[in-house]
């Protein structure tokens, strides 16, 4: 029999990518809008460094925490781009980022700990969390807080919970709504967390495809937030798995500890491209502008079709449409539509367990063609309203 910690929700979002993959594979002329994969390959550096290193074959394991050459590298990254001074031996390189909450999640919470995510967000947040047997509090990140996480609305969930809120979770650029919390509401949201000991979280996965808003890490206000990012989104490296941590250092032996018995370090292979990716910028911020092309159709274009946008699309590569005006089955919704004209794309229930139903979530990391051709059909294949 399956354990009580294993009865968590399925990820929505690979359900519907497992589907698609299906049905390309039986030769239909999938488009798929479903999860937040850049369509480009890893950059050239990153590739050519892979290339030798294969070449002469000797990978092995690395330090717990990675290589010392790549952690000095993002150190020295944090340093040109962000202003933050990072010391390396406070780097912990992960297994893609999801081995980072993990690791986040054992280290910082026991049992039965509150910690709080935004409403909507992304979902394996809330499953790893309640596998852990740690309780969930989801706080709506609606417009009266900006669509971000706000001392004023964790205190609003601390009453209506119950509960003592232990750790709190934020995405900036956030999934699903493409939402970047500014500097000085950033400040306030690690103050606050600081000033009352609560365990601050920062996902700053989608840090360099940020469209609108300041892009700011929470390094540059304290030392005290684990700060959690990835190879995966900005330098297009999401099968290589690989990511990073930045740590208060009195923590960092104690995730140390953990990463060596769980993880034991990521793949070496993974951790030579990542670093040569770090030098990739120019042909980076190329796809980037695609992403922006992307976005800047899907602003206009999605109103036109009947599918309001929720929220700013500040950053990420999203967009979170309002489809209750066709359907409250958001689940349903997706699957007539990958069914019928061959898109895919998330339910918003995977988000949002509340309202989810009446949303779905675009990704626009794909090429300009396939965006544009996913709308047409999408409209088409829409009744007409009025």
């Amino acid at each position: 029999m399956p354990s009580k910690r294993s009865e968590i929700d399925s990820f929505l979002a690979m359900d519907v990518l497992a589907e698609a993959n299906r049905r390309k594979k039986a030769g239909r002329p999938v488009l798929s809008l479903a999860v937040g994969q850049p369509s480009h390959p890893a950059p050239d550096r990153a590739l050519q460094a892979a290339r030798a290193a294969l070449e002469h074959g000797h990978l092995g394991y690395t330090d717990a925490f990675g290589l010392q050459s790549l952690r000095e590298a993002i150190a020295n990254d944090y340093r040109s781009r962000m202003g933050a001074d990072v010391d390396p031996a406070r780097i912990a390189v992960t297994t893609g980022s999801s081995a980072g909450f993990n690791l986040a999640f054992l280290a910082l919470f026991d049992a039965g700990d509150a910690v709080a995510i935004a409403r909507p967000g992304y979902p394996a947040y809330r499953n790893i969390l309640k596998a852990l047997d740690l309780k969930v509090v989801e706080v709506e990140a609606n417009e009266r807080h900006a669509f971000t996480l706000t001392p004023e609305a964790l205190e609003e969930a601390e009453r209506a919970e119950g509960v003592a809120i232990k750790g709190v979770l934020l995405a900036s650029p956030a999934n699903p709504t493409g939402t970047v919390t500014g500097r000085a509401a950033l400040k306030r949201l690690a103050d606050w967390c600081e000033a009352r000991g609560t365990a601050f979280i920062s996902d700053e996965i989608y840090h360099g495809l940020v469209f609108s808003g300041e892009e700011a890490t929470a390094l540059s206000f304290t030392d005290e937030a684990v700060v959690i990012n990835s190879f995966s989104k900005y330098y297009c490296m999401t099968g290589w798995r690989v990511g990073w941590m930045v740590l208060p250092e009195k923590l960092v032996r104690v995730f140390e500890q953990l990463a060596q018995n769980i993880y034991i370090s990521a793949p070496e292979l993974s951790q030579i491209a990542a670093e040569a990716a770090l030098d990739a910028r120019p042909q980076l911020d190329g796809y980037r502008a695609i992403y922006r092309a992307n976005r800047d159709f899907l602003i206009k274009a999605l109103p036109e079709i009947g599918l309001p946008v929720v929220s700013p699309m500040d950053g990420a590569f999203y967009a979170y449409v309002d489809v209750s005006g066709y359907s409250n089955d958001s689940v349903a919704f997706s699957r007539k539509m990958l069914a019928e004209i061959d898109v895919a794309a998330t339910p918003g229930a995977d988000f949002d367990p509340l309202t989810g139903g009446r949303y779905l979530r675009l990704s626009y990391a794909g090429t300009e063609a396939e965006i544009r051709q996913a709308v047409e059909r999408v409209g088409n294949w829409l009744p007409k309203r009025g």
